[in-house]
């Protein structure tokens, strides 16, 4: 909306400051954090008024969380509400990686809720069926990605770029489409997993966000495109702006879920911020970086497909308790611990990645 003013007012050359894509990532997220921030209790009251008993905790977990019934969960409206504000309000709307960024996050954040309103109706852990939610989860992530098929520059609408070879680029045809899908149901999935603890989830979810925010921002500009010899994809430097307005939504979510938390972030939240870092992540051709920076979320989901599959197999656990920050809890990790260590590991992955730009 900025921006167009800064269209329309061209002569005026104190406008022109909203054309540049690191002042109105700024604007984005100090907008985003003040609204959740000033706007946070009030939700949080609505939202413990409306539950009633709040988030069920899992009697077979670790026994500490039980201290945590009654605390509301969605939290991730908060969130959704001061980043979608922001990004209206900064974004360009004219740019279509924008649009479809939304639409994932939105669409993935929407059957989060509908979980997190049927567990907190029926006081149970269990949501509604999981094929039906993956299904759902495909569809939004699988015409997204056909979008971004279309929007893509010529020789790179269907192409898997691989991070320090500058050159190598596998063409998977409409394969493609299916594969950027699957990295995006994944990524929701992930960061879906990884929330089980205060703080856990929305500090490396940040983090990422970060991370890709400068690799949108470099990717989508042909100079330095050009000079790390990455593949330049234009118009994905608008989606600094989306993910500036995550991080500063997620401060202001972080001031509530501090522990001992305020507010859970719930499915609502987890699913609409790890689907969003998927469609970043597909629409600057880093899918494969994504699983470096994101590498907390990959640990996190495969603990768990591992000890599912282990039990199943042969009747024993390979972990004391999944996902694996449950692990470390079981081994006498206290929860604070827990999460300020998952967090070391995240910024040391994000410099990873981020080292992928620079090595050719």
């Amino acid at each position: 909306m900025l921006y167009l003013l800064s269209e329309l007012s061209s002569s005026v050359n104190a406008l022109n400051v909203f054309r540049y894509i690191t002042f109105r990532t700024g604007g984005a997220l100090f907008t985003a954090g003040l609204f959740v921030f000033w706007f946070g209790p009030w939700i949080i009251s609505l939202l413990r008024l409306r539950q009633g008993k709040g988030q069920p905790i899992r009697e077979d977990g670790p026994q500490t969380h039980l201290v945590k019934r009654g605390t509301p969960t969605m939290g991730g409206l908060m969130i959704l509400a001061g980043f979608l504000v922001a990004v209206i309000l900064w974004a360009n709307p004219r740019n279509h990686y924008v649009w479809v960024t939304l639409a994932v996050t939105v669409g993935f954040g929407a059957i989060g809720f509908y979980d997190d309103y049927l567990k907190v109706t029926k006081q149970s852990h269990l949501g509604f069926s999981g094929k039906f939610r993956l299904a759902l989860e495909a569809a939004i992530a699988g015409a997204a990605c056909l979008l971004i098929s279309i929007y893509s520059p010529a020789g790179l609408q269907n192409e898997l770029a691989f991070p320090v070879f500058k050159d190598a680029l596998l063409n998977l045809g409409w394969f493609w489409v299916i594969f950027a899908a699957f990295v995006i149901v994944g990524a929701g999935n992930a960061v879906n997993i990884t929330d089980g603890l205060d703080g856990l989830a929305i500090v490396p979810v940040m983090i990422a966000c970060g991370t890709f925010g400068v690799i949108a921002y470099l990717v989508g500009n042909s100079f330095t495109a050009g000079y790390l010899q990455v593949n330049y994809v234009r118009d994905t430097g608008e989606l600094a702006v989306v993910t500036g307005a995550v991080i500063g939504a997620g401060l202001g979510f972080l001031w509530f879920n501090a522990p001992p938390a305020q507010i859970f972030m719930g499915d609502t939240g987890s699913l609409a911020l790890g689907g969003l870092l998927g469609t970043i992540a597909v629409a600057t051709k880093h899918e494969i970086v994504l699983a470096i920076v994101g590498g907390l979320f990959v640990l996190e989901m495969m603990s768990v497909i591992i000890q599912v599959a282990s039990f199943k197999l042969t009747g024993k656990r390979v972990f004391r308790m999944a996902p694996i920050h449950h692990h470390f809890e079981q081994k006498g990790w206290k929860e604070a611990q827990v999460v300020i260590r998952f967090w070391i590991i995240a910024v040391i992955l994000a410099l990873a990645g981020l080292a992928t730009l620079k090595l050719r």
